[in-house]
C-alpha cells in the first residue's frame, strides 16, 4: 500500500506539469498525494472496517473533493450523484487503487473476487475489471508465491491476456504527449517498469519517466514493486509526511493487519 502511495507522490508534478528527466528529484513541496491514494484508503478502510466499497470510496473522495489533479470527469460525477451506478468504465482508476486487496486476502479466488467487486461499482466495463485483478493478483503472487519477474509476465499473460510492451515502446509513446488512462495502456505499460527495474526506487523512476499519467503508472508499479523489493525506510518517512492524520490512521491500521502475512522483501 504505500508502495502505491510512493508512486502516486512522485508522480503527481509531471503528470499536467514539465516532462520528467533523468535523475529528477523523488520529493518535492511540488508533490502531493492525489486521488490515487485516496481511493487506495478507501479500499483499505473497506476491507479492514467491513464497509462496502462503495460506501467507502464515496466516503473518503467526499472527504476530500479537491485533490492535486482532480478527479477523472465521469469519477468526479459518480462522487457526486444522488445514487451513484457504475459507469461501465474501463479507466486506470480500478488498477490504481486496488493494493490493498492483494495485501488483505490470501486465497487465490478471494483475491479475484474482491478486485472484481472493489472496482466493480463504478469500472465495471470488463477492461475495468480485469486491470484490478491483474494487478491484486500479481501482488498476491509475488508476496506469497515468490514468483520470479519472468514467471509473473508468463502468468500476466496466460491469465489476463496482457502482453507488456517493450520500455522503448512505452517511453517513445510517453515522449509524444499521449496520456495513457485505460486499463488496457496503464496496467501493462506499469507492469513493465517493475519487469525492467533492480529495486523500488528503480521501478517509480522508470514509471514517471515514461511520462503519461506519471501519478497512476508510478502509483499502479509502485503497488507492485512492494510486494517484491525492500521500500527504503527514507522513502516511507518521506511520503507519510504528505499524508492527513486519518489516511495515516488507515495506513497503521493496514501494516499492523498484515505484519505477519509474508516473508521478508527481497533486496
Amino acid at each position: 500500500m504505500i508502495g502505491a502511495i510512493i508512486g502516486d507522490i512522485v508522480g503527481s508534478r509531471f503528470e499536467f506539469g514539465a516532462a520528467p528527466q533523468e535523475g529528477f528529484e523523488l520529493f518535492t513541496p511540488d508533490c502531493s498525494y492525489t486521488d490515487d491514494t485516496i481511493c487506495t484508503v478507501a479500499i483499505a478502510d473497506a476491507v479492514l472496517n467491513g464497509r462496502d466499497y462503495q460506501e467507502s470510496l464515496l466516503d473518503w473522495c467526499r472527504r476530500y473533493p479537491d485533490p492535486m489533479g482532480a478527479y477523472g470527469s465521469r469519477f468526479e460525477q459518480w462522487i457526486h450523484s444522488e445514487h451513484p451506478h457504475p459507469m461501465n468504465s474501463f479507466g486506470n482508476g480500478s488498477a490504481m487503487r486496488v493494493s490493498p486487496i492483494g495485501w488483505l486476502f490470501d486465497e487465490w479466488e478471494d483475491v479475484i473476487e474482491e478486485a472484481k467487486k472493489s472496482a466493480a461499482v463504478s469500472h465495471n466495463h470488463p477492461e475495468g475489471i480485469k486491470g484490478a485483478q491483474c494487478i491484486a493478483e500479481t501482488i498476491c503472487w509475488l508476496r506469497l508465491m515468490r514468483f520470479s519477474k519472468p514467471d509473473v509476465e508468463k502468468k500476466v499473460r496466460k491469465f489476463f491476456g496482457y502482453e507488456l510492451p517493450p520500455m522503448r515502446d512505452i517511453l517513445k509513446i510517453g515522449s509524444e504527449g499521449h496520456f495513457d488512462g485505460t486499463c488496457q495502456e496503464t496496467v501493462p505499460m506499469a507492469l513493465r517498469c517493475f519487469m525492467d527495474a533492480n529495486s523500488f526506487e528503480e521501478t517509480i523512476r522508470l514509471a514517471v519517466l515514461c511520462d503519461g499519467d506519471t501519478d497512476t503508472k508510478a502509483c499502479i508499479a509502485g503497488s507492485v514493486a512492494e510486494a517484491y523489493y525492500q521500500v527504503p525506510e527514507w522513502m516511507i518517512n518521506k511520503a507519510v509526511d504528505y499524508l492527513p492524520e486519518d489516511m495515516l490512521g488507515i495506513l497503521g491500521q493496514f501494516y499492523e493487519r498484515i505484519k505477519d502475512s509474508c516473508g521478508p522483501q527481497r533486496k
